[in-house]
């Protein structure tokens, strides 16, 4: 579906008589039904009985199953959701050297999604490593989509420059897992590790292994590999940021659970200890860096690039555990992460409008909000807005009873089951520091600043379905403790069926 969409889609702008009159936001309007309508398909895949286990395509490459397309479904509604907050600019007002093409970026995010999708279900070292390209390569596109700016510029080509790094090493890994197995299916790896006596294969596979974890940890942002992520999120558009921040760790955290799950358990404990030691040192780091390095910044999408990181490291060290509980609780901290998240940078984009207000020049029609100051009393200016960026900030904090509190007691309570009590410590004190940098955003957006013009007689700025989805997903993250058998039982119902599979 998504294959073919990007096909009508490119030769839809190749045509000079549909492209001039086919309005830019309606290509995102119709990237996001794609979306929709293939998460509908991924999810009609659950009545079709003959799915059973698995079904191989393309000889074995994909191997799809009815996780995979839940989680595809995960992924696609994920990613409409984010088109769908496409800001819809006037025609009258030339705001395109501020903001990315909206006809290259939803080709370009359709190329990215289908990458994910396929990463997925993959189940061949050759369709795993076509899928993260792919996926990559146009989340590099979309990072120095930024226009007239050299700092976008750079920050992107460090992105790639760094992202081809962890590419060889995910292909250095390949390498040295087919040399010492004479194999490229997965499954056929796995059944080799769990038969195999011989100790000089053994350390070969677990060292190619190893190197495709690193490879992919970079990808996510998780330290000591993170240094291209705060350059990259600060000097891109919010909304390219969103994109960033969210779909390709969805993906590549999916797909390290898979590998954990099927390797994690084996009776080898080369292959386990390797893998758990790599997962817990950063996890370790990803909390430690990701909070006293976000102390320090001034610009709010650097401070949420380190907070990423922290999250990261949660989610890594529920990984490691490798338990039934904490890949449930795995499950639940990637979907919070991502619903606060998408919240978050939706209300920021939200908050950009009303800051354009106070602009002269009819080209700021939109402010890309840079640093944390310029959030000064726009509680005072639109209170609702302001509310729910705190909410979703005390969410991310931890603070009862609001879902990113339960996404981390979960973890908690995971590593405190398995016995991993001192990360499990080291977590929570990074958790309670990392509250600080959180409060002082929602103190600024709380101080009176008399700057800023209140306008009785201005029209809300963003759209009644801008409006709908950020009201949506914070009473979602409000209200959780209300009714969390909903969100609660299907994690656990596909941690049941990851972890024995």
């Amino acid at each position: 579906m998504i294959f073919l969409s990007i096909l009508i889609l490119i030769v839809a702008i190749a045509l000079p008589s549909i492209n001039q009159n086919i309005k830019s936001i309606l290509y995102v309007r119709i990237s996001s039904i794609i979306f929709i309508y293939a998460g509908a398909l991924a999810f009609n895949a659950f009545y079709i009985q003959s799915i059973g286990s698995g079904i191989g395509i393309y000889s074995g490459l994909f191997q799809v199953t009815t996780i995979s397309q839940l989680l595809d479904f995960f992924i696609l509604i994920i990613g409409s959701l984010i088109l769908i907050s496409w800001p819809s600019y006037s025609s009258k007002i030339n705001v395109l050297d501020r903001i990315p093409y909206a006809r290259e970026y939803s080709l370009i995010v359709l190329f990215s999604t289908l990458g994910a999708s396929l990463l997925v279900s993959s189940a061949d070292l050759i369709s795993m490593y076509l899928s993260i390209e792919l996926q990559s390569f146009g989340v590099y596109i979309l990072s120095t989509l930024y226009r007239n700016s050299e700092s976008a510029t750079s920050a992107g080509l460090k992105y790639f420059l760094l992202g081809s790094l962890s590419s060889c090493l995910i292909l250095l890994g390949s390498g040295l897992v087919y040399t010492y197995s004479g194999l490229t299916h997965l499954e056929s790896i796995y059944n080799l590790i769990s038969v195999s006596e011989n100790t000089q294969i053994l350390q070969g596979i677990s060292l190619g292994i190893v190197l495709i974890i690193v490879g992919y940890l970079f990808k996510v942002s998780a330290a000591p590999l993170h240094n291209w992520a705060p350059d990259v999120y600060d000097d891109s558009p919010t909304i390219v940021t969103i994109w960033l921040t969210i779909m390709p760790k969805i993906s590549i955290l999916i797909f390290l659970l898979e590998i954990q799950s099927q390797i994690g358990n084996s009776l080898i404990t080369i292959f386990s200890l390797s893998l758990k030691n790599v997962l817990l040192i950063s996890s370790l780091l990803s909390l430690l860096i990701g909070t006293v390095v976000g102390l320090a910044q001034s610009r709010i999408k650097r401070l949420f690039a380190y907070s990423t990181i922290s999250h990261i490291g949660f989610i890594l060290l529920a990984l490691a555990i490798n338990t039934e509980q904490s890949i449930d609780s795995f499950l639940f901290y990637i979907i919070q992460y991502s619903l606060t998240n998408l919240n978050t940078f939706l209300i920021l984009i939200g908050l950009g409008y009303i800051l354009k207000n106070n602009s002269q020049s009819i080209l700021e029609s939109f402010q890309d909000i840079k640093y944390i100051t310029e959030l000064k009393g726009l509680f005072f200016n639109n209170p609702i807005l302001s509310l729910s960026l705190t909410i979703c900030l005390f969410s991310m904090a931890g603070v009862p009873p609001l879902l990113g509190f339960f996404s981390k007691q979960f973890v908690l309570y995971s590593a405190m089951q398995s016995e991993y009590y001192f990360i499990a410590i080291v977590a929570i004190l990074v958790s309670v520091i990392s509250a600080s940098y959180y409060l002082k955003i929602i103190k600024v957006l709380h101080t009176e600043n008399k700057e800023i013009v209140e306008d009785s007689n201005s029209q809300s700025p963003i759209s009644s379905l801008h409006s709908f989805m950020i009201s949506t997903l914070t009473l979602f993250i409000l209200l959780f403790i209300l009714k969390p058998s909903i969100l609660l039982n299907s994690t656990q119902l596909l941690a049941l069926s990851l972890f024995y599979y």
